[in-house]
């Protein structure tokens, strides 16, 4: 639910919030928690090789527990918490031997639930279990690429894959993109969508909210001068004036492919995504 305000600024009018009233309010676990250095887009010489980035409130990073690996040991929902390095929120676990651990928490999880990790886990939500032991069509998240390597897959606010296929092995998974993408079917998978679904809906709403979220402000190309950018110059609102959108270094950017040719995935992409 997205909580929105009362238009007693200008700002506030069109500002909106994720319903933070669902979770835990006690502190965090300080054993699973650090704080990172803040790098402001700087490289290890100092320079800036991502813009637009500093400043911010100071922020505690939370170990999350991607791998999972206490395999049959069963645990309890101690608590549903905020993190603020990501946008879906994280649950508390106390496992049965007095181990905590940070989980990436699935919509609709709530506090004392009884989650497990292991080969004959239930089909059941927060469970976590290898991918070949899930039914095509169910929806699932944090899901391993490679077996033992930790989820790597559907750990953003909301995301869910669903199970299109198992053959050979290999177990076929729709990606939230469109992309179908193909796995082993011995890696493991948790069930369930991840929480914090709505989080695509938040405005921002102010300048100011973005400088607490550590983005400094952005200058359009085509306010620039000409000798600034490939889009600057001109008299009023100008037309771009490239064949190609192209960066402030003249880097063309549309239609350009990234991905390299040569990427060990790219066999397990049997479909990209939709072109927009």
């Amino acid at each position: 639910m997205i909580k929105k305000f009362n238009p007693y600024t200008h700002s506030r009018r069109s500002m909106t919030v994720a319903d933070y009233s669902t979770l835990t309010k006690i502190p965090r676990e300080k054993a699973l928690t650090k704080r990172l250095k803040k790098n402001a887009g700087r490289n290890n010489q100092g320079r800036i090789s991502m813009r637009h980035q500093g400043g911010g409130n100071k922020i505690i990073y939370r170990h999350v527990d991607f791998l999972q690996e206490k395999k049959g040991v069963p645990g309890k929902v101690e608590t549903i918490e905020y993190d603020p390095y990501r946008t879906a929120f994280i649950v508390k676990v106390i496992y049965a031997d007095g181990d905590r651990r940070y989980l990436i928490a699935p919509h609709k999880l709530e506090v004392g639930a009884k989650i497990i990790t292991s080969l004959d886990a239930p089909l059941e939500l927060g469970n976590r279990t290898i991918l070949k032991r899930i039914p095509v069509g169910v929806f699932v998240h944090n899901i391993e690429i490679m077996p033992g390597k930790g989820g790597q897959l559907g750990r953003s606010a909301g995301a869910s894959i669903q199970i299109l296929a198992h053959e050979d092995g290999y177990t076929d998974l729709k990606m939230p993109s469109g992309e179908t993408r193909r796995v082993s079917w011995d890696s493991f998978a948790s069930i369930g969508q991840v929480s914090n679904p709505e989080h695509n809906l938040v405005s921002i709403g102010k300048a100011g909210r973005s400088r607490w979220l550590n983005i400094r402000p952005t200058v359009r190309g085509s306010v620039m001068n000409p000798r600034d950018h490939p889009y600057g110059g001109g008299e009023g609102k100008q037309p771009r004036g490239t064949r190609k959108p192209k960066t402030k270094w003249g880097k063309i950017t549309g239609g350009h492919r990234t991905r390299s040719k040569k990427k060990w995935s790219n066999k397990m992409i049997i479909k990209r995504r939709a072109k927009k």
